[in-house]
């Protein structure tokens, strides 16, 4: 019986590409937990998983340089998101790193969750999630949520022209809509500078319709300035 419920945890591992994540409840259906932290364990110990962090594990993706790759931080996250049907957000030192606001990778990142609270070692670094209001995660632009989280973290007072500058060039990647949706859930000061984009982006908008415009009023004139030139016939 367990060495089915092997080739069951093996067969599904091996379909997945790899980099994958899987969570030890992903092969609940195949026995008890028991039979399946021992099964997940011989897996690891024939290299055909990595073991991430306790009852994570992934499906290592090769480099013929480097070797076996270490899932990165933000999906181990995301996946512990996924599975737990929950919200969020990078916050503090990680959310300015995210941006490239800071070089400096913070050795316990931070995420607000309107999940569970709790703090998952990975390696030397620890992904601590903690819950907050559902407004607090409620934001659906990848950039702008570490945007709102980033600036909340260096505060209105500290914020320095230079960050305000490289924050207005980093929004230029996000979509209107989703900042339209973000500025609502942003505290006020925050609004202002999310506001000042999308009326910067705006104008522009407006600035490239008008050029194309006038463009195609100058070319309409041109042609129709053209004089009618009659072919006759030659003899």
């Amino acid at each position: 019986m367990s060495d089915s419920i092997e080739y069951k945890v093996f067969v599904k591992i091996k379909k997945a590409k790899r980099g994958t994540l899987f969570f030890s409840d992903n092969f609940s259906a195949f026995g008890n937990a028991e039979t399946i932290r021992r099964t997940l364990n011989r897996l690891v110990e024939a290299g055909e998983i990595d073991r991430v962090a306790l009852g994570i594990f992934v499906r290592p993706q090769i480099d013929k340089i480097i070797g076996r790759i270490t899932p990165k931080i933000e999906d181990i996250a995301d996946a512990i998101a996924r599975r737990d049907k929950a919200k969020i957000v990078p916050t503090g030192a990680y959310a300015l790193n995210r941006l490239g606001l800071s070089t400096q990778v913070p050795m316990k990142i931070v995420y607000l969750t309107d999940g569970s609270a709790r703090n998952i070692k990975i390696g030397n670094y620890t992904i601590s999630f903690i819950r907050t209001s559902p407004k607090n995660v409620a934001a659906i632009g990848k950039i702008s949520r570490l945007v709102i989280q980033a600036l909340k973290s260096i505060g209105k007072e500290n914020v320095s022209q230079k960050e305000l500058i490289q924050i207005q060039h980093i929004l230029m990647k996000e979509r209107v809509s989703y900042l339209e949706h973000d500025l609502r859930i942003a505290p006020a000061w925050i609004k202002e500078i999310i506001r000042y984009w999308i009326n910067f982006y705006l104008l522009l908008i407006l600035f490239l319709l008008k050029s194309s415009l006038i463009r195609l009023q100058t070319d309409f004139l041109l042609v129709s300035n053209i004089p009618n030139l009659r072919c006759e016939h030659v003899q």
